[in-house]
């Protein structure tokens, strides 16, 4: 199994602890046959199945404890198996990930286990243990290169001494020799039949298809396209990382016949991949079919009409396709840079934008327009042919700055190998466009570029530019060490000024800081993280960390068993996950539900910290941090809701660490727009907390508390808690704060709500705030004004309040805010104003300052809130002006613009305008006039309505619009009387008496009479004349009696 591991399979990169097995053919028949040799072993071979390893193989799992049942004893996150060796050491052992193995048996059992993931466990295993018979019989019996003499030592020992476990060892070693055997053979006859394409011929066979391919009924394929036209200079069109694989292009081909075609052209053949990814424009490079030596094979098997129309054409496809003898294989070599770490170079060296997918290799529709190579692959210069002259001029420039050469060595005889050199990474430039900027053309991407070429060209630039291009080199081209010293240098420089976050972009140095976090090196990926945390405050560079794919490396680091590096890469996601596309991109990946992970901590609510404890405590904060910034959408929301994020959070909410707390509130304040959230807050016993942390010294922390309250407010039962745990107090107090613009428009939030209940209005008025808030409504922001004129509306519902902003002056700055244009804040404005309209002498200040002709003017405003809102707070100015009459009449245009609101879809705005055309139709004239413009056909229109409210309003606006000429018969023409006995039948006592009135007033015509009576209004009535309601005692009393009359006067009428 050495041998073959050695000499057949073929793997990813040179040196050991960082190859990896290439995903070939060749390597999945090896593995199949070796993982069916480690199954079958305890059975064919039960006795050796039983011996000891020398040493166990030891690799990292993808197996979680649960799937361990019978024999194994399981202990959280640690499984241990019952049989155990002479030492009593267990055969197998599970810690964390890691898993280690002693014997053929516990390896079969294991196999068996692992069901679907069997082949990735054997993977694993042969990658992390590349001798397994070292560790399974000692190293005498290890691979060696040249003549194998340990068969002849083995028998020479045999033979000296008759010890039994060394004859165990003999017949294990034959059995492992033999299935070396049988892996070799497999290879070889494997390889015989491989034939091995390279970019030519496949370019020829595309052209070749091309050809004869088109939209016409006799075409071969109706289109072939190649998802890439940036050509590199070894012809391959595939990206770096996936050439190291043997890929060479990728192709779209559209058969006549079936759906679109992904396929994937590489060394060993073609095959289908997995297409477009959902959302990305990238494609899914797995496997999905078998592997055929060419594009024709494949077709055929795939598409009956290529075949059918084949054999219509002249030129002979079914003929096999010649090649280029000398086929060539392509693998990473050795980088010869002295002194490199190869770990570290593989990382970092190997290609420096290899993060750069989401601009790279990516699948293109074949109904659009082909776009041009992105700058980022352009500008590494990894092709001739599309090499940039100004790129070359600036390179010549620069001959001081470092180069690192990427190898190509192609297994061929006569073939020379070609170098492919990586400009200088000055060059390699990161685009800043935001995540909805589209790249469909390659004119707006030399647009994006223009700017960054023309700052490069400038001798103007500072210092710091110049000295971080020349760390640059260090950063790149240097082993471990070097690496380190050349991150600390570059933290010496003040890396929140823009000048030296953009350096870091246009150099090329943010790709290799992203790669650098997929190193082993701990503190390469410390010293990277640092840096990305810093300069990640740049919107630029935010978008270009997740363009390079850097989150989903951030994602990974929060497994990180170190815990300095999971607080780094938790607060750098804080920073990157501003925007829209980033905060999908951690859900995604499962960063949530990581994050969530990092505020499970015992030492949460802890008063006094061990070492540890803060050390638990700083990861937590940085989860919050980022868990803060993510909250912002509302699929997150949910997804930390479901992670089980709601309990841990109120667990932090405990403690009385300012430092954790603002953004444990900062994401219970953002989650808090969500229902699910207000109810867990509350039922959680947050409120308190939150309600003791509005007197703190950080105003921060009190801006979210408050902002959190403001939201959670809307339910009654969280403002009674926010009362009865004291929190309306330092609420008020929070108002003499008024030069924190974003502290005051929490607080005044807050107490806005809080205020619609009563009994905390009475509070409030105890705390003065009142006055404190009437004091405010001058020289403030908008969303501050909001709030503050949004709580005096809510105040104004009881008299004295507003009694007492009439004294502080409080109804002219009121009335001047009408004239503004936020909707919001008219909508309160107006309510406000209509709630202090209660008070004739208020009222008196309001017509001075021509306030009623401001609300009435709203009325025209296209937001139904508004105009709603305006209809309302007219009603009472109405009700208390001196001679309301020739107010309302001095308005021109205003009684036909509040009648044509009649035909608004909106419920509440109907309702308001009932009411006000109730207060209206009090006057004759007015009454006189707006019968003119149509009130009673559109008021009878919306007598059908089942709204309670709307039957209120409208009810008794019948009622008063009955008091002219005959609009009393025009109703019963209007079919406006039958639907108004069915509201006799609604719940609200208000439609009742309402109702009665205006029946009372429509009785008086005869023919309404005979309506009420054929829709069974007596009976109805009758239940209402002994109401305790005079109003609607009187009123179902007149108009029975109405009713009865005319039945009299019939009679008598008929009978004399």
């Amino acid at each position: 199994m050495g041998v073959a591991l050695a000499r057949a399979a073929q793997w990813t990169a040179a040196g050991s602890g960082t190859a990896t097995l290439a995903i070939t053919p060749l390597n999945e028949s090896l593995l199949n046959q070796i993982t069916k040799f480690a199954e079958d072993f305890s059975t064919r071979h039960p006795q050796e199945a039983a011996f000891v390893f020398r040493e166990p193989l030891e690799w990292k799992t993808q197996l979680g404890c649960s799937v361990f049942g019978e024999g194994y004893e399981i202990n959280e996150a640690t499984v241990q198996s019952e049989a155990k060796g002479k030492d009593g050491q267990p055969l197998l052992l599970l810690t964390a990930s890691t898993l280690r193995v002693r014997s053929f048996d516990q390896l079969s059992c294991l196999l068996q286990i692992a069901m679907e993931k069997k082949l990735k466990e054997a993977q694993a295993c042969l990658e992390a243990n590349r001798d397994p018979i070292v560790k399974i019989l000692g190293p005498e019996y290890g691979t060696v290169e040249g003549e194998d003499m340990s068969m002849l030592h083995l028998l020479d020992k045999v033979k000296k001494d008759d010890d039994p476990e060394t004859e165990m060892k003999m017949k294990i070693f034959l059995l492992l020799h033999q299935l070396d055997l049988q892996l070799l053979n497999s290879s070889l006859k494997h390889v015989s039949q491989d034939i091995r394409l390279n970019p030519a011929a496949i370019n020829n066979e595309v052209n070749l298809l091309k050809n004869f391919s088109g939209k016409g009924e006799d075409t071969v394929l109706e289109s072939l396209e190649y998802t890439s036209d940036y050509t590199f200079s070894n012809g391959c069109r595939a990206p770096p990382w996936r050439q190291v694989h043997g890929e060479i292009c990728y192709l779209v081909i559209k058969p006549h016949d079936t759906d679109p075609l992904y396929i994937t052209c590489s060394t060993a053949g073609v095959f289908l991949n997995g297409g477009e990814l959902k959302g990305k424009d990238d494609i899914d490079y797995e496997r999905k079919s078998d592997v055929y030596k060419d594009i024709v094979t494949f077709l055929r098997e795939r598409s009956p009409r290529f075949v059918e129309n084949m054999a219509k054409q002249e030129y002979n496809f079914l003929k096999e396709p010649t090649y280029e003898k000398n086929y060539q294989r392509m693998e990473v070599v050795d980088a010869k840079v002295s002194g490199q770490s190869q770990n570290l170079y593989d990382f970092t060296e190997k290609n420096v934008c290899e993060k750069v997918k989401s601009t790279t290799a990516r699948r293109r529709p074949i109904d659009k327009k082909k776009l041009e190579p992105s700058m980022k692959w352009k500008n590494t210069g990894l092709s001739a042919s599309h090499s940039d002259k100004a790129a070359k001029k600036d390179t010549e420039e620069k001959e001081g700055s470092s180069t690192a050469s990427l190898k190509i060595k192609k297994k061929a005889g006569g073939v020379s190998s070609e170098l492919v050199k990586v400009q200088p990474t000055s060059k390699c430039k990161t685009s800043g466009r935001f995540e909805d900027v589209s790249e469909s053309s390659s004119e707006t991407e030399e647009d994006e570029e223009q700017p960054v070429r023309h700052q490069e060209g400038n001798t103007d630039l500072p210092s710091e530019y110049w000295g971080i291009q020349k760390l640059a080199k260090y950063l790149k081209g240097g082993n471990p060490t070097a690496t380190v010293i050349a991150l600390c240098s570059m933290r010496d420089f003040n890396l929140a000024q823009e000048t030296c976050q953009l350096a870091i972009r246009d150099i090329g140095c943010l790709e290799v800081l992203i790669n650098l976090l997929d190193t082993e090196e701990i503190k390469c990926q410390i010293g990277s993280l640092k840096i990305l945390k810093e300069i990640s405050q740049n919107t630029l560079i935010r978008h270009a960390i997740a363009d390079l794919g850097g989150l989903e490396i951030m994602v990974k680091i929060l497994d990180s068993p170190d815990k300095d590096l999971k607080c780094l890469a938790a607060e750098t996601i804080a920073n990157v996950a501003r925007f829209k596309q980033a905060r999908r991109t951690v859900r995604q990946h499962g960063g949530i539900k990581r994050l969530v992970g990092l505020l499970e901590c015992i030492s949460a609510g802890s008063a006094s910290l061990t070492p540890y404890q803060a050390k638990d405590t700083e990861i937590a904060r940085c989860g919050a941090l980022a868990l803060w910034s993510c909250s912002k959408s509302r699929k997150n929301k949910e997804a930390i809701r479901k992670a089980g994020g709601i309990p841990l959070l109120a667990r932090w909410l405990k403690c009385s660490h300012a430092n954790i707390l603002t953004p444990v509130v900062g994401t219970l304040q953002e989650c808090a727009s969500e229902p699910s959230y207000r109810l867990a807050i509350r039922t959680e016993g947050m409120i308190e907390n939150l309600v003791k942390n509005l007197s703190s010294e950080h105003e921060e922390l009190q801006m979210h508390c408050a902002s959190a309250i403001f939201k959670c407010a809307e339910d009654k039962e969280t403002r009674d808690l926010v009362r009865q745990h004291g929190g309306l107090q330092p609420l008020a107090a929070l108002l003499d704060n008024s030069e924190n613009k974003q502290l005051l428009a929490a607080a005044t939030g807050a107490i806005w709500k809080c205020a619609i209940s009563g009994e905390n209005v009475s509070k409030f008025q105890e705390y003065k705030a009142v006055e404190t808030l009437v004091g405010l409504l001058t020289d403030q922001p908008e969303e501050v004004l909001v709030n503050i004129v949004g709580a005096l509306g809510e105040c104004c519902q009881e008299p004295i309040n507003r009694t007492i902003i009439r004294k502080c002056g409080g109804i002219p700055p009121l009335v001047k805010l009408l004239t503004g244009t936020d909707q919001a804040l008219l909508v309160n404005v107006t309510k406000a104003v209509g709630a202090c309209a209660t008070e004739p002498e208020n009222m008196m200040i309001i017509d001075r300052l021509d306030g009623v002709r401001l609300l009435w003017s709203l009325l025209k405003n296209p937001n139904p809130d508004v105009q709603a809102s305006a209809a309302w707070a007219i009603c009472p100015c109405i009700e208390n002006a001196k001679d309301a009459g020739e107010m309302v009449r001095s308005f021109v245009g205003g009684l036909e613009l509040i009648v044509n609101l009649l035909k608004s879809k909106n419920k509440e705005v109907l309702a308001s305008v009932c009411a006000a055309i109730t207060n209206i139709a009090k006057d004759e004239e007015n009454l006189a006039v707006i019968t003119d413009h149509g009130v009673i056909p559109l008021l009878s229109k919306l007598a059908n309505t089942s709204n309670d409210k709307l039957r209120r309003h409208l009810a008794e606006a019948i009622s008063h619009c009955c008091m002219w000429g005959s609009n009393r018969v025009t109703f019963g023409e209007t079919k406006a009387v039958a639907p108004l006995v069915r509201y006799l039948k609604s719940s609200d006592p208000s439609v009742h008496r309402a109702t009665a009135q205006a029946l009372y007033q429509l009785s008086e015509d005869p023919n309404n009479c005979i309506t009420m009576h054929e829709n069974g209004v007596v009976k109805l009535l009758l239940a209402m004349v002994g109401s305790t309601d005079e109003t609607l005692q009187e009123a179902a009393a007149g108009c029975i009696a109405n009713i009865r009359r005319l039945a009299l006067a019939t009679e008598k009428a008929k009978y004399g």
